[in-house]
């Protein structure tokens, strides 16, 4: 019995993800009707470990009628997954699923291997392909968010009994109870200076995008799914040394590009983080200031990849976190990517029929690309107004505004007024509004 005890404590000691090779995947569906979306998220999961660099040896798409509070599964499939794992020779079982800081120190006693699941998995990801550092801030904090529960999986090794101290009767804290508080207290002031941290980036941000919009350069965000090709879309249009890799969130940082499209208007291109599936709501929240680059752009470039076998899927979570961001009603060219791979020619079909303004491409091999760079300058051309305007002098603010972002076509002074014939942007079209000549 002590000898199990100790084993069970071997085993729970403080891991590295990184020093791990091999990794058996578990998932839970609840009908059979679910079982191929379990399959799907299974190999999701896989391009995640094999992002991060683990091997998938097992994958166990599991039939589960009522979840248990303390291990998840019943006993039965869990004696099956741990023979599985032992078979297997897994060295770490990763769930699908988010399980509770208590369902995972139980299952790691009865699988004696490091238990993590998809949540943790991501973010071990982003923290290893993060470059810039509001990146690392971000994912530092969704990292310290999802350890604070889990302290007491960290402190197992350690006595948590409560003893006496002396005749006195007075009660002292164990070494490991006593370490939890510690290490909480450290966690909470890492939250409070990263928020800071944080919140001094987002400034920053904030500050490059209001130059940013006061150049009245037209901006797209590329914007889909993680891994539809949006980095080799940047670099084909812009030739960027972007990093262009066949994994998941090859690129986790905003990358911006200046462009000039074919008859001469610039633009500047934002290559945006990828979506997916069940990302955990940490990371959403942590990711949310890179994500708004979505929001306070003039276009969307919705990537998608129309060869994957769950294109559709794929499109709905990318339209459900823009709608998330409040960007689902910004212009939007949908834009269908692999079309080379694409093995059924009525896919894109269904696609053109539920989405406006799309337009199918080869990012990779150069095709279709001319039709899109056409959609974006007609795009473009709906950003911006011709107006003719009589604007009294005692109001030049206004015209020194519309000089400074628009593009004067004629430009008269009768009496105390001017009269300009100006290109401007739709947004201040309502400036204007009193004074123009002919509605």
């Amino acid at each position: 019995m002590a000898e199990d005890k100790a084993s069970i404590e071997q085993h729970m000691q403080p891991f590295e993800l990184k020093a791990l090779s091999s990794a058996l995947l578990v998932g839970a569906y609840r009908s059979g009707t679910d079982k191929e979306l379990c399959e799907d998220y299974l190999d999701e999961l896989e391009r995640l470990c094999e992002t991060y660099g683990l091997k998938t040896v097992g994958k166990f798409p599991c039939p589960i009628k009522k979840l248990d509070a303390t291990t998840y599964f019943g006993v039965g499939k869990l004696e099956e997954l741990k023979t599985a794992a032992k078979e297997l020779d897994a060295d770490v079982v990763i769930f699908d699923e988010e399980i509770s800081p208590q369902q995972q120190r139980n299952l790691e006693k009865i699988f004696l291997c490091p238990i993590i699941d998809r949540t943790e998995l991501i973010i071990e990801v982003f923290a290893q392909r993060a470059q810039t550092r509001e990146a690392r801030l971000q994912i530092e904090l969704a990292k310290v968010h999802y350890q604070f529960p889990r302290l007491k999986r960290m402190w197992t090794h350690l006595s948590r009994q409560t003893t006496t101290a002396g005749s006195s009767g007075a009660y002292l804290k164990g070494e490991g109870e006593k370490q939890i508080e510690i290490d909480r207290r450290i966690l909470r002031r890492q939250i409070d200076r990263l928020k800071k941290e944080i919140e001094h980036v987002v400034q920053q941000r904030q500050t490059q995008r209001g130059l940013r919009e006061r150049t009245g350069i037209p901006t797209f965000a590329i914007v889909g799914y993680t891994n539809a090709g949006k980095s080799t879309l940047l670099r084909a249009l812009t030739q960027a040394e972007v990093l262009v890799e066949d994994k998941l969130f090859a690129t986790l940082d905003t990358t911006t590009r200046k462009f000039v499209l074919p008859n001469r208007q610039e633009i500047l291109l934002i290559d945006t983080v990828g979506f997916i599936r069940k990302i955990p709501h940490t990371l959403v929240a942590a990711f949310k200031s890179t994500l708004e680059e979505a929001v306070h752009t003039d276009i969307l470039l919705h990537l998608i990849d129309v060869s994957h076998p769950t294109a559709e899927a794929q499109a709905e979570e990318s339209m459900q976190v823009l709608k998330e961001l409040g960007a689902e009603d910004h212009p939007m060219i949908t834009v269908l990517n692999k079309i080379d791979q694409c093995p059924n020619p009525a896919i894109t079909a269904k696609f053109r029929v539920k989405y406006p303004k799309t337009v199918a491409i080869s990012a990779l091999q150069g095709i279709g690309v001319d039709e899109l760079l056409e959609l974006m300058i007609k795009e473009v051309s709906l950003l911006r107004k011709v107006v003719k305007a009589r604007i009294p002098q005692s109001h030049y603010a206004i015209v020194s505004e519309l000089m400074r972002e628009g593009r004067v076509i004629e430009c008269n002074y009768e009496e105390n007024d001017i009269l300009i014939k100006v290109e401007i942007p739709a947004r201040l079209e309502y400036k204007v509004q009193p004074f123009l000549i002919n509605g």
